[in-house]
């Protein structure tokens, strides 16, 4: 049947008020038991999203590239061919120095130089001499050039035709002014990169002049710097004679008033700028600190005698004298050791040598003795000696301070004395430079390069400017066509709708005209009927328990094929055997019997009011020709079918319908501006909701699934319906199709007397490419007066 299990069947008269918002919709899950998951968020930058716009707008983009081409090689033409020639000029620095430490001209080897040289040969005052050398102020063509860029070019490029420039009206001064106007505005000057060497370049419509003109600046640019450098030198050396003469009366006047004050108090200096008073300080100084470290050496030995280690000093131990003695009596003592064993000390022998060893003991301690008696003398000497210096330097140290009071004015004297000297000695250095450098007139630049006459024109250049007209062109295509998705506010593919509505798209409906609508759902191998049966499968799998036992079908707008889909949906869903039950909800403008054939005498606006007697109400259940399908039509339209709709009356019915019945289908009326369908859809247990392609506004259809599921509507997706199938980007950026599985079945012959064949229409009606124009046409202008009436 439907491919449930169903476990229960919901019963009672408030089974659509039972359906919160909670089963359909969870704002952190996304959870719906009819519907599927939300589509992942956009990826960002697709190329081949990119690739299939340009695929689609191919047409325009071919044309505005054409366009470009074309406007590339007209710009082209409206330009004059201009020559440019470049002329190398190396900047030597540095230049003649007139000055060394008084910096009067500064030119120091960095970029500095390099940027005052360029602007000096883009200077008014060069190009004046420019243009006198060259005599430019004669010339008429260089006065009065061909325009640049102008129409009236293309004309002269093609045919020849020059213009004869007149030169009488103008006054020799207005032509030098324009002369040197024009040199200024075609001549670039540019340093060339790690160098010294400045590239100049003149542009002109004439190959001689171009030339001429680039090799002149930098030959003017030479001669100007070295009359300038010959006048600076001349006037540098008559500064530099009147300086000398001041400073010399300045450096005698300073030398008399020194030496007079040196002689008045008596200040004598040795040659090295000191005063005797210092030098002798000096050496006073140096001479107690040799005098306390001698002290401090004999004090050393003094003490080591008085604790009676005076036979273990240095100078005891190095007298050769003591030393004898003391190998003589080392010696003596020996041999009295060795005779002891044989001999008494009471013998005279024995007796001999203690007499001859305390001898030469007594002889060794005196020797001593007058040893460190000298060591003590010197002790006491040195004493004296560090007294008399300390006393000396104190008596030095008075004079000092007298003498420092006296030499304050003596060390401003003499400063002053040096500093006129100083100058003194530098500026006549100086004057001896510029002797020599005004005879020397040293270049500070070189040509390096001549600029030779150009042989072809370096622009207009056809390439570029094709290049840049196509680019232009290019982006202007971009514009427009991000301009028309900017503005085109409608569904265009059913991505868009997931990801805008965040719907599970169900079905996708292709585009079918009207004369052929009825033909293409008849012929079940059609690509309508072959989407509407993947649509009833989406369907079937839309749950976990199938396909809801009870479905509302409506649309954001009006004429969006709500009522085909539910048509069409209750004859698929009859063909697997399942008892189907079709009722027009549209109670203000019902579609249902005229796809069906029937009469609306009578219906569902007559049920809920309560106008049907119970032997007649079978009879408004109407079986059709297609098996296992039974419509409820609208009935009589009522004043109200809001509140004819809001009773439980109308969920009492839906209730009761769904036990005879496997499917309930409900044909609702639009939401946009009505109430009837979110009433309709709190007693339906899913609701679906058919999206028209390039109709329905993205505002209007978020308007209305926010309103359905304000109302507890438990929207289980989304059809797309008015596919166009021939747009390539769709039907293969997108993958939800191919374009064979819609031309599946286009061969099979359709039902006669059905539709319109078109055998009365002229040839060009019948072309494929025809008809697509005009269904494409007659869909814009049916959306647009669509959303006028919706928005109005």
């Amino acid at each position: 049947m439907l491919d449930r299990n169903r476990q229960h069947q919901i019963a009672g008269p408030g089974h659509g008020q039972a359906l919160s918002a909670d089963l359909y919709y969870d704002g952190a899950q996304n959870y719906n038991p009819y519907g599927r998951d939300q589509p992942e968020q956009d990826e960002g930058f697709n190329p081949l999203k990119l690739l299939f716009y340009v695929v689609q707008y191919r047409w325009l983009i071919v044309m505005m590239a054409a366009a470009g081409l074309v406007a590339g090689v007209i710009v082209t033409m409206m330009q004059t061919p201009k020559y440019q020639a470049t002329t190398q000029l190396e900047v030597l620095v540095p230049s003649a120095k007139v000055f060394q430490d008084i910096e009067v001209v500064s030119e120091n080897s960095d970029v500095r130089a390099f940027l005052t040289a360029r602007e000096k040969l883009k200077s008014r005052a060069l190009a004046q001499r420019v243009v006198f050398q060259l005599g430019l102020s004669e010339k008429p063509d260089f006065l009065f050039p061909t325009p640049n860029f102008s129409p009236s070019n293309i004309f002269y490029r093609a045919f020849g035709i020059a213009k004869s420039p007149s030169v009488e009206e103008k006054t020799p001064e207005e032509r030098e002014t324009i002369a040197i106007d024009r040199v200024l505005k075609d001549l670039t000057v540019s340093l060339v990169t790690n160098t010294s060497l400045l590239s100049i370049t003149f542009a002109d419509q004439n190959p001689k002049y171009a030339t001429d003109i680039a090799n002149q600046v930098a030959q003017s640019f030479i001669d100007q710097r070295l009359d300038q450098t010959s006048e600076t030198s001349d006037l540098a050396r008559q500064f530099i004679q009147e300086q000398v003469l001041q400073v010399k009366q300045k450096l005698q006047k300073s030398e008399e008033e020194l030496v007079a004050y040196a002689k008045d108090a008596g200040i004598t200096v040795t040659g090295d700028d000191k005063s005797l008073i210092g030098s002798n300080i000096e050496a006073l100084n140096t001479a107690l600190a040799t005098a306390i470290q001698e002290r401090l050496d004999a004090g050393r030995v003094v003490e080591q005698i008085d604790k009676g280690r005076g036979s273990s000093l240095a100078p005891v131990l190095e007298s050769e004298g003591l030393q004898k003695l003391s190998e003589k009596l080392a010696d003596l003592t020996s041999q009295y050791q060795q005779k002891l064993g044989i001999l008494k000390p009471g013998f005279p022998e024995m007796q001999q040598l203690q007499s001859q060893i305390k001898e030469l003991q007594r002889l060794y301690s005196n020797g001593v003795l007058t040893i460190t008696d000298s060591l003590r003398q010197k002790y006491q000497e040195t004493q004296n000696k560090e007294a008399d210096l300390k006393s000396k330097l104190a008596e030095m140290e008075k004079q000092q301070v007298i003498f420092n009071d006296k030499n304050i004015k003596y060390t401003i004297l003499k400063r002053e004395v040096d500093s006129n000297r100083s100058q003194y000695d530098n500026l006549i250095s100086k004057l001896n430079e510029v002797g020599v450098s005004s005879e020397l007139k040293t270049q500070n630049a070189a040509i390096v390069d001549f600029a030779t006459p150009p042989e072809r024109p370096y622009s207009p250049r056809l390439t570029i400017n094709l290049a840049i007209a196509l680019a232009l062109f290019m982006a202007l295509s971009a514009s427009i066509i991000y301009i028309i998705e900017l503005l085109n506010n409608t569904f265009t593919n059913p991505e868009q709708i997931e990801k805008e509505l965040g719907l599970a798209m169900l079905g996708i409906l292709p585009l079918v005209d009207d004369r052929e609508i009825v033909a293409s759902i008849t012929d079940q191998k059609s690509g309508l009927s072959e989407a509407y049966r993947s649509l009833r499968t989406s369907l079937q799998f839309s749950g976990a328990e199938g396909a809801p036992r009870s479905l509302l079908v409506t649309s954001s707008e009006p004429s969006e094929g709500k009522s085909t889909t539910s048509f069409k949906l209750g004859q698929d869903f009859a063909a697997l055997g399942a008892r189907v039950l079709i009722v027009d909800g549209d109670l203000r403008k019902p579609n249902l019997h005229r796809l069906f054939g029937l009469d609306n005498t009578i219906g569902l606006s007559n049920l809920l009011t309560n106008t049907v007697r119970k032997e007649d109400l079978a009879s408004i259940f109407r079986a059709t020709k297609y098996p296992n399908v039974t419509v409820l039509t609208s009935g009589t339209i009522p004043p109200n079918p809001a509140d004819l709709l809001s009773p439980p009356k109308m969920a009492l019915i839906v209730t009761n319908l769904g036990k005879r019945f496997d499917l309930v289908i409900i044909d609702a009326p639009p939401v946009v501006g009505l109430s009837d369908a979110p009433i309709l859809s709190r007693l339906a247990e899913g609701t679906l909701m058919v999206i028209s392609t390039n109709q329905v506004t993205r505002k209007a259809a978020k308007t209305a699934l926010k309103r359905l599921r304000a109302a507890g509507a438990n929207v289980v997706g989304a059809a797309m319906s008015k596919f166009a199938v021939n747009k390539f980007d769709y039907n293969y950026a997108y993958k939800y199709m191919n374009y064979q599985y819609y031309d599946y079945g286009t061969s099979t012959p359709k039902l006669e007397g059905k539709v319109d064949d078109g055998a009365g229409q002229p040839a060009y009606a019948k072309s494929p490419t025809f008809s697509r124009l005009v269904r494409r046409i007659r869909s814009s202008v049916g959306g647009f007066v669509d959303r006028a009436k919706s928005t109005s």
